[in-house]
């Protein structure tokens, strides 16, 4: 029996691409930098399956011409690369990887805001440089993050997980949703709050929601205006959830104290990445080694499922399973 082909879009974790190989012919794209866009849809057009990565672009159009295609895995949790409704069109189920980077991204969450709050990078570069400043009041000086109010918009999975770091540092917990929780407020002592009220009184906002064309965006100048002088915004969401221009001007006219952000790469010019008071990180909540090899292996064990026409244990459109009901958007 021929074995099914499969192009992965960019290399990942040797134990789980050595599984996938024994399911099917692999081929791993093997540069840095993603395929682009002409060689995507070529290799997606020969293949019976595809393991992809959320910087991948697979568009409507892909699905013009996929005589072959079975199945996409998505070794993220997100999927707004992927025309999912095209590919339910043609019967094609789209895996992805929710749940197994909660607790990696929430500490990475909770890094960036006490090194924005704390100045760590800030000094870490001075004395990179050579200065060395003599000691005085206000040399550094930063904020506490023991006793603050930390704002959390988005109070899924990695939101929750923020909410409980909080409690070690007695905090106080806003947090804005689509829904409300309950059964957290009572456990985790947190407080619901709009989202105008959050911003106002937060010295801490951290971002844990999807990318939609609501959500895109959601943090501008309005919204920055809105927070403290003191406050520190922290971004481990995708990273058009905030607009980078206006957070940009808002540092610099000093509107809000910080922000720690870990975008999709932004322009080398862009004035944010010039500025003492900003951490941009590229895009790397996730990226504990543990933590990648597990999403490595349930993006095999959705493509598996996939080309062997089983149902995927994480599938982003459900309804492509004539049993199954509409698909949930997912929040982070």
């Amino acid at each position: 029996m021929t074995q099914p082909t499969v192009f992965v879009t960019r290399q990942i974790p040797q134990p789980a691409l050595e599984r996938l190989r024994r399911h099917a012919a692999v081929e791993v794209w093997p540069d840095d930098e993603p395929p682009d866009r002409q060689t995507l849809i070529d290799q997606v057009a020969e293949v019976d399956g595809v393991l992809s990565m959320l910087t991948d672009p697979i568009t409507a159009d892909f699905f013009e011409n996929t005589p072959r295609l079975k199945a996409i895995s998505q070794m993220a949790v997100g999927f707004d690369n992927i025309a999912v409704d095209a590919a339910t069109r043609k019967g094609i189920p789209v895996g992805h990887t929710p749940g197994i980077l909660t607790e990696t991204t929430a500490d990475f969450a909770w890094a960036l805001l006490m090194a924005a709050a704390r100045r760590v990078v800030e000094a870490h570069n001075q004395v990179q440089r050579g200065v060395w400043q003599p000691w005085g009041p206000d040399v550094l000086t930063g904020y506490d993050v023991h006793g603050a109010t930390l704002g959390i918009i988005g109070f899924g999975r990695i939101g929750q997980a923020m909410a409980r770091r909080a409690q070690g540092f007695d905090m106080r917990v806003l947090y804005f949703d689509r829904d409300r929780y309950p059964l957290q407020e009572a456990t985790l002592g947190v407080q619901y709050a709009p989202f105008d009220t959050l911003l106002t009184e937060s010295d801490f906002v951290s971002l844990h929601v999807y990318l939609s064309p609501e959500n895109r965006h959601m943090i501008s100048r309005d919204q920055l205006k809105r927070m403290k002088q003191t406050a520190v915004l922290v971004n481990t969401a995708r990273g058009a959830v905030v607009d980078n221009d206006a957070l940009a001007e808002a540092l610099l006219a000093g509107e809000i104290a910080a922000a720690g952000v870990d975008p999709e790469p932004i322009p080398v010019d862009h004035p944010l990445l010039g500025l003492p008071n900003a951490i941009v990180t590229p895009h790397i909540a996730s990226a504990s080694k543990n933590t990648r090899l597990h999403m490595a292996e349930m993006a095999v064990d959705n493509l598996i499922a996939g080309l062997e026409g089983r149902r995927m244990p994480n599938c982003a459109n459900p309804e492509v399973y004539t049993a199954c009901g509409p698909r949930m958007e997912i929040i982070n």
